[in-house]
């Protein structure tokens, strides 16, 4: 089982696979949204996710005229595992305990073509103009 929870702890959740692939996207909504050079998630498949606790603690934010949705603990301010589609959530793998993702790796970047200009990408991640499935 692969664990994680906010900076407060209020809200902890698992996975019950291994976390192997992280996606790093770099659009501008992830960027404000982290405060850093994007947003690092892993994508699950729902049956394999479970909130533990907290759940009455998450707040989601929708950017107005957009289908961008953005999951935080409403006592610490920590971006949360949110919806990715009907099947799927995205979890932000800064969440997870590093003992729980060895062996992980950036596998795809996402929206480079919108990344900061100071942004360098250094790893051997595929890099992607846009979204991908």
């Amino acid at each position: 089982m692969v664990k994680g929870s906010c900076n407060c702890n209020a809200v902890q959740f698992e996975i019950s696979l291994p976390i192997t692939d992280i996606y790093v996207c770099h659009c501008s909504i992830c960027r404000k949204t982290s405060g850093g050079n994007g947003v690092s998630v892993a994508v699950v498949n729902n049956k394999h996710f479970a909130w533990l606790s907290g759940t009455d603690k998450v707040k989601t934010w929708c950017k107005p005229d957009h289908d961008w949705v953005c999951s935080f603990c409403t006592l610490c301010g920590s971006n949360l595992p949110g919806k990715n589609d009907d099947q799927r959530m995205y979890v932000p793998v800064g969440l997870i305990a590093n003992d729980d993702l060895v062996g992980a790796k950036v596998v795809h970047h996402m929206w480079v073509s919108s990344k900061a200009n100071w942004d360098e990408i250094g790893d051997q991640g595929q890099q992607h103009d846009g979204f991908i499935d």
